[in-house]
């Protein structure tokens, strides 16, 4: 069949990446043990060591990011415990109760923010607001970085939520569906941005960076890990052939693609932000800090767009989402900078 015109509505249109398909072929000999006792699952959690600095994080790995965060926060909790959590964060908006399913009934206290970041000011209003028993107990908060409106918590920031974390008796659980791409935009290391900054738990994903499928779950701190290699067999989250998917981790993480990777889809970011800076009819609605884009524009505009045959979505804010992968082509996004420019009436301006 031939190939569809790219579209950016999600870097989850994005097919493998050379690297990741590369490992996973060459995973793809011979007979080894099932369950992750391969070769592969350790070379795999050894890179991750490597990565982020520490002998001391246990890894496991998981499917999907809903099962990466869910099983996750259960870990962390009792089913009278609750999560704060963003109103716009994934956990809340787009995991189907699974959450509160896996941690058997933990509730989750969202916080509204423009930007969909929480601040130490906002997690210490809710953590406070009510100590009695018939409210379930503040036991863990998790950040989305970068956020789903495209917004990086700064290292500083990081630190501050997690000392108040600290001071309130708290985890702090890192949802990072895109986590390369805030480690390339910010220009730190990953160890920087998570344990050494307090973070807890990290779920760093790889779908959305160029693999087929695969998450990767970090206990900083081993103790918190145990038993959740239980919590991945029920939950059906224990690969029996665990080597495809730990092989692509180390296609993507031992030569650094990762990165390569998470900086090509944020430049390209930039780029469509660039090239529709001055169509007032589609205005930007967060600042471009890592790989997506979101432009606000009319309806009537909106329609007219997907007319020309692009594809977005607009479940945040009402505007237009556009995702960049790892394989997001300059030209298409000239393309689509184009017709943007053309349904504002800009072609003259173009010109």
């Amino acid at each position: 069949m031939p190939p569809e015109p790219q579209q950016f509505a999600s870097d989850n249109y994005a097919g493998i990446c050379p690297e990741a398909w590369a490992a996973m072929d060459a995973a793809n000999r011979g007979s080894v043990p099932a369950y992750g006792e391969d070769p592969w699952t350790k070379r795999a959690a050894d890179a991750f060591r490597t990565l982020f600095e520490t002998d001391a994080a246990d890894v496991f790995f998981a499917f999907n990011g809903t099962a990466a965060n869910a099983l996750a926060l259960a870990s962390l909790c009792q089913s009278y415990h609750s999560v704060i959590c963003s109103a716009s964060a994934h956990v809340e908006t787009d995991e189907c109760g699974a959450p509160e399913f896996f941690s058997n009934g933990s509730k989750l206290l969202v916080v509204a923010s423009p930007d969909g970041k929480l601040d130490p000011a906002l997690i210490r209003s809710v953590a406070t607001g009510r100590s009695d028993i018939h409210f379930p107990k503040p036991r863990v908060v998790t950040i989305t970085q970068p956020t789903e409106t495209g917004q990086l918590y700064s290292l500083a920031e990081i630190r501050a939520i997690a000392a108040t974390c600290r001071d309130l008796g708290l985890r702090l659980h890192m949802d990072g569906a895109r986590f390369a791409n805030a480690c390339a935009s910010l220009g730190c290391s990953p160890a920087d941005m998570t344990w050494k900054a307090g973070v807890d738990l990290l779920c760093f994903g790889g779908t959305k960076n160029g693999m087929a499928a695969g998450e990767a779950i970090l206990f900083f701190d081993a103790a918190l890990a145990e038993d959740f290699g239980y919590r991945c067999k029920q939950a059906g989250q224990l690969a029996s052939k665990m080597r495809f998917l730990s092989a692509p981790w180390v296609g993507v993480l031992e030569g650094g693609a990762w990165l390569r990777h998470a900086a090509h889809a944020n430049a390209c970011a930039q780029r469509l932000a660039a090239a529709v800076a001055d169509v007032s009819a589609f205005a930007l609605m967060f600042p471009v800090a890592a790989n997506a884009v979101f432009l606000r524009a009319a309806p009537e505009h909106l329609e007219a767009l997907r007319t020309r045959g692009w594809r977005f979505y607009t479940f945040i804010g009402g505007g237009a989402r556009f995702m960049f992968a790892w394989d997001s082509d300059p030209a298409r996004i000239e393309a689509l900078a184009r017709d943007i420019r053309a349904v504002a009436g800009c072609e003259a301006a173009a010109a």
